[in-house]
């Protein structure tokens, strides 16, 4: 607990400073900020600044407002989505990768696997739900196959809330808020097409039943062809077929009683690795294959017990079937996750509160390397309170004890403090959390287990994270920042071996790092907004240091810039047009395995993108990576010979799809 205090200490000490976090992007989807001094006068934005602050979140529990939530929740809006989901169609990387804070790490050259890293932390710490629910497995290749279709706002909790959905949720939340039906029917198509031979197709639809009960169904159809830039005989951009199916059903009854129900079916085929008749250096050819089966479903409902306590149920199963090629070794494999929970809620008062028990579980099983079986069973309580000292002032506090099948009794708490006098709003949170350990680390997720021993020693993996957070609201400008840090001990990583006395390292373990992987960092946000213009500028400093190879030292992390930088500027009339420039910066990194070189070169991503609206159909253009910016430019991917851990490509530091432009329509009905 000393550390514990120690971090709540640093957060204080860093407030004098006068940093803070980016706030939550609290805008209604459906409204647009005005200003005054232009076409539209004070009363209206007064009347809209009402509008953009009454933004309800889910991911903490409490139903609370995101202006009145003490724990920091960032929110991306449906405008936001909607300009994402042109440039992406297929699924939500680029959504979160231009989401201050947040990086969408490249984890397998070959097959072309991603995780997100909330400020600078591993990407195995992070769970993504939809709709509270985890349903799309703790696979990196899982964020490549949720197309942003049907999606209402994204919910982002930065740090440590283990507190609230247990150990994958140590580095934070991302959650994903479906849209609901409206009072008449509506539908959505869109049809994109990339000068990289890549097709999505996409559609939602949304009906009420009747008075009570509605449906929505989304589905998908996406192909990307194979790219091999460098023509060095290793495909750069991997190629796939994806089919995607969600539908969703409402029911809300008289007495305020909530019911919701989904199902979820994708099925993808995707490809890497050599190119047929091409080999990597020692000769061999060399494919990387995934066909992916994933079935889900959740539901969940909330029944009013009386005029002040609510009882909530949610349940949750996914199962995920892997058929992987890694050269000429198959793993086939499942992966099950499954959730019960119930819960109470009430409020009084300035008081809200929450109190309930889940079980979680998490099986995998390989038919070639059973050794690596495991279930994780984790019966657990939780409870949070937040409470309005003031008018101006609000705590929260929340807390979970599990008891791991595996790595035993867990308790993880979270602290946070809201205060708002005037414009101005400040936020502190200090948490603690553990993560319990896989074989699926990122290098293990690109190369395979055929090379990695069978799991023996290990212990959970454990954080304490803290920030400050900052905002000054007020007519056109919105200044934010944030102020972060975190400690991970025992973080797992891969230690190479041989084999054979005397040999090479032909092999690796997963073992704890002996000491601390320390995280600093601040974050900056300024938005300008003037009539139908908006301007964006953010920053993010990240130092970060984990002990050396065998405790001796410290070095930076790998793959975690210091410095990254990006500016968006936005011309946007609803329902007419938008026009906008964007610029992300990315600075030096650390490479950790490659034999080309040890630090990467900083980089600049420019995008143009246009659309027009013109009754039902918008018709898009989108010009990413305008300076062409592709590591395989720099030096190969592939490395001289295989590594200990069976990859043959080095770390993804920087872009590799090269400059792509994308165009289509999208039709509303």
């Amino acid at each position: 607990m000393s550390d514990y205090l120690r971090l709540s200490a640093i957060a204080l000490a860093l407030s004098g400073f006068g940093f803070g976090a980016a706030a939550a992007q609290t805008q209604n989807p459906e409204t647009e900020s005005h200003l005054p001094g232009d076409e539209h006068d004070e009363h209206d934005h007064e009347d809209e600044e009402k509008t953009l602050e009454a933004v309800m979140v889910q991911a903490t529990r409490s139903g609370r407002m995101a202006q009145d939530e003490p724990m920091r929740v960032e929110v991306i809006n449906r405008e936001e989505i909607e300009e994402k989901a042109i440039m992406r169609p297929g699924n939500i990387a680029t959504l979160l990768s231009e989401t201050g804070g947040i990086r969408v790490q490249v984890t397998s050259p070959a097959l072309g696997a991603a995780n997100v890293r909330v400020q600078g932390l591993f990407g195995r710490y992070t769970q993504i739900l939809s709709d509270g629910l985890p349903l799309y497995g703790g696979q990196s290749i899982g964020l490549l196959q949720i197309p942003p279709t049907d999606l209402r706002q994204v919910e982002v909790i930065k740090g440590s809330a283990t507190s609230l959905y247990g150990a994958s949720a140590l580095g934070g939340v991302i959650n994903l808020v479906s849209r609901r039906p409206g009072e008449e029917a509506e539908g959505e198509v869109l049809a994109n097409l990339t000068s990289r031979d890549g097709q999505d197709f996409t559609a939602y639809g949304a009906v009420p039943l009747s008075g009570t009960l509605g449906a929505s169904l989304t589905a998908g159809a996406h192909r990307q062809g194979l790219q091999d830039f460098d023509l060095d005989g290793w495909i750069d951009m991997p190629g796939y077929e994806r089919w995607t199916a969600r539908p969703r059903l409402f029911w809300q009854g008289d007495d305020g009683a909530e019911v919701y129900a989904t199902l979820g079916y994708m099925t993808e085929q995707r490809q890497g690795g050599t190119r047929e008749g091409r080999t990597v250096p020692d000769g061999s050819f060399f494919p990387q294959n995934q066909d992916t089966t994933r079935l889900d479903g959740g539901l969940i409902a909330d029944v009013p017990l009386t005029a002040t306590v609510t009882g909530k149920l949610r349940a949750s199963g996914m199962v995920q079937d892997h058929e992987h090629r890694f050269g000429p070794v198959a793993e086939d494999d499942r992966h099950e996750s499954y959730l019960l929970e119930a819960s109470v809620a009430g409020a009084a008062g300035g008081t809200n509160w929450v109190a309930g028990a889940a079980f979680q579980s998490e099986v995998y099983s390989s038919d070639l390397l059973p050794g690596f079986d495991y279930t994780y069973d984790v019966p657990g309580l939780f409870g949070q309170v937040d409470h309005d000292l003031t008018e101006d002032f609000s705590v929260s506090a929340s807390g979970r004890l599990d008891d791991h099948s595996a790595y035993g009794t867990q308790f993880s708490p979270r602290v946070s403090v809201l205060y708002r006098p005037g414009d101005w709003t400040f936020r502190g949170s200090v948490a603690e959390g553990y993560f319990a350990p896989t074989p699926f680390v990122e290098e293990i997720e690109a190369a395979g287990l055929s090379r990695l021993e069978p799991l023996s020693g290990l212990t959970e993996e454990t954080a304490r994270t803290a920030s400050f957070d900052t905002t000054y609201k007020r007519g056109r400008i919105e200044a934010n920042a944030t102020l972060f840090a975190s400690d991970v001990d025992g973080a797992t990583r891969l230690q190479p071996f041989a084999s054979l006395p005397g040999g090479a390292p032909d092999r690796v373990r997963l073992v704890n790092t002996v000491g601390t992987t320390e995280l600093r960092g601040t974050e900056l946000l300024l938005r300008y907004l003037i009539g139908d213009f908006k301007l964006t500028g953010s920053y993010l400093f990240i130092d970060s240091t984990e002990p050396g190879d065998l405790g001796i030292g410290r070095q930076e992390v790998a793959l975690t810039p210091q410095h990254t930088a990006g500016m968006v500027a936005m011309w946007e009339r609803h329902g007419e047009f938008r026009l906008g420039v964007e610029m992300y910066y990315t600075g030096e990194q650390r490479v950790e395995d490659s034999p080309f070189r040890t630090v990467s070169d900083g980089y600049l991503d420019v995008g143009i993108l246009g659309e027009i609206t013109r009754g039902p159909a918008s018709w898009f253009i989108n010009a990413e990576n305008i300076l062409n910016v592709r590591q395989t430019r720099e030096e190969s991917l592939l490395k001289p010979q295989r590594a200990p851990d069976g990859q043959w490509t080095t770390d993804i530091w920087s872009r590799n799809d090269g400059f792509i432009v994308n165009g289509g329509v999208r039709l509303r009905f």
